[in-house]
């Protein structure tokens, strides 16, 4: 929870990638919302589909904009930016694909921070 307490800090490459990775999922979750409202009544409601049906598009593009700036900026290979591209498909991806990517090395000083966690101190 310490870690997500800055998640409106967009102040480097990698942090303004995880907020939109963030971002791209709770539109993901909008959006799920809004199919269940149409498709699971007999009478289906298509207010949510139309709200979050366009907010999860636009930020699904986003989501792969910032993905090849920030593989460029943190200069990831391809296999990372196929990754995390691929990540952007199902639902809740990027939030998986940024928390692998920060615990493997691959998210500049949110990784330093997350490595400096898991290692025990020896004083």
């Amino acid at each position: 929870m310490v870690g997500m307490a800055n998640v409106f800090d967009l102040s480097t490459t990698a942090k303004r990638f995880r907020f939109v990775a963030i971002l791209e999922a709770f539109t993901w979750l909008g959006l799920l919302i809004g199919m269940a409202f149409k498709y699971l009544p007999a009478d289906g409601n298509e207010i949510g589909v139309k709200i979050f049906g366009p907010i999860h598009g636009g930020v699904f593009v986003l989501y792969l904009l910032v993905s090849l700036w920030t593989a460029r900026k943190l200069s990831w290979n391809l296999v990372t930016i196929f990754w995390a591209l691929v990540a952007s498909v199902p639902p809740f991806g990027t939030v998986v694909f940024e928390v692998w990517a920060a615990r493997t090395g691959r998210m500049a000083e949110l990784s330093r921070s997350s490595a400096a966690k898991a290692e025990p101190s020896l004083v």
